[in-house]
């Protein structure tokens, strides 16, 4: 076998180092269908209600100052996020979504010969961005397609530096009570950093949740991740952020970009942030229409899995003219999008956001007629 340095001098092109081809690109869901008349997109688990106005407004405010860069360390918008939930803005990096935080925390943790692990069905961007990090990714298996402390304590090893936890969880929409999130954490050395990603958490109505600021406050290697594309409303504008101990906010904000967010991005989050009551509605809206959904999919004989996030996993039967990919055609055909799951292990199911109660009632309905047979 040839050395590196060999491979390297008989090579005719620039060649990716190890492991950047093992990485299958992430896929987003569909944005069109063909169809002709009025499409709702139920793909990406983005709110339906849109943005607050007021983070409308200050976008359209900022646009008198695009040949200027933005202020480097998001300051104002830090402060912001600071002062709703009682936080240190020094502990908080702000990011190009909180997929760039990630891709970040794993740069900075992980390295050549170094593993990461996450669960069976969590996020695709943790495996990326292992590999990209030129790590190697670990899957924990899950049970009922929720993670499973014990199952992802096994999966560490002497080389394990990070562990990823999505919880809520995307696609499954299930999730750890708190509790067994800081058993997690109390078996984990305190070399590994726990990376709890809470890009849903502003949904979960669930007594037992906590999206994990009060671990990382008290804590030198829990990490959480935050995003402004969900119920903010915000998802085009590419913003997330993080809350860190101090030293791991230190290491991430000397490998990130000098002006990795944008000034509209900074002026319509910290406007967002600060509409608590349109944040409120969005929250009505999802309790109502998440319910309403999971019952009446059910009805039709669909299984659906629990979920306290803004959309829903539905399985299909296997039969032909059934499946996951059958439904997805027909509803396409319909101008309804929804998410195929096959990356995540889920090929059997699609994932449905929940909609405006337009949208909402004609998934219903369609799926009725899909299990009828009808045609599209």
């Amino acid at each position: 076998m040839a050395s590196p340095a060999q491979t390297s001098s008989a090579a005719t092109r620039p060649v990716p180092r190890p492991g950047v081809m093992d990485i299958h690109a992430y896929v987003p869901g569909k944005s069109g269908s063909g169809h002709a008349g009025k499409v709702h997109k139920l793909s990406s688990n983005e709110t339906p209600l849109g943005p607050s106005p007021k983070a409308i407004a200050a976008y359209a405010q900022v646009g008198e100052a695009l040949a200027l860069y933005p202020e480097g360390s998001a300051g104002a918008l830090r402060e912001a996020i600071a002062g709703r939930y009682g936080l240190d803005p020094a502990r908080i990096v702000c990011g190009a979504g909180s997929d760039e935080l990630l891709s970040l925390l794993t740069a900075a943790y992980v390295g050549p010969g170094d593993e990461g692990v996450f669960t069976e069905h969590g996020f695709l961007v943790y495996r990326i961005a292992i590999l990209a990090a030129g790590g190697t990714p670990v899957v924990a298996p899950e049970r009922d397609l929720t993670a499973d402390v014990d199952a992802i304590l096994a999966a560490v090893t002497e080389r394990t530096r990070i562990v990823f936890l999505a919880n809520p969880n995307n696609p499954t929409g299930t999730y750890l009570p708190f509790e067994e999130v800081k058993r997690l954490h109390g078996a984990l050395r305190p070399d590994i950093l726990l990376v709890l990603d809470a890009a849903y958490a502003e949904y979960v109505r669930r007594n037992d949740y906590s999206s994990g600021l009060e671990l990382v406050a008290t804590s030198d290697n829990v990490v959480m991740t935050r995003t402004f594309s969900k119920i903010h409303g915000l998802a085009n504008l590419r913003l997330g952020w993080l809350y860190a101990p101090a030293h791991v906010a230190d290491a991430i904000n000397r490998i990130r970009g000098p002006f990795n967010v944008s000034g509209p991005a900074m002026a319509a989050g910290a406007a967002a942030i600060a509409d608590e009551e349109h944040v409120g509605r969005a929250i009505a809206h999802n309790e109502t229409w998440l319910a309403w959904l999971a019952r009446e999919i059910a009805a039709l004989g669909l299984k659906v899995t629990p979920s306290v996030g803004n959309f829903l996993l539905v399985h299909f039967p296997g039969e032909a003219g059934r499946t996951a990919r059958d439904a997805d055609a027909f509803l396409t055909a319909r101008g309804l999008i929804l998410r195929r799951v096959d990356a995540y292990g889920l090929p059997g199911a699609l994932r449905l956001t929940v909609g405006d109660e337009e949208a909402n009632r004609l998934v219903v309905a369609a799926l009725s007629d899909f299990l009828k047979g009808h045609n599209g």
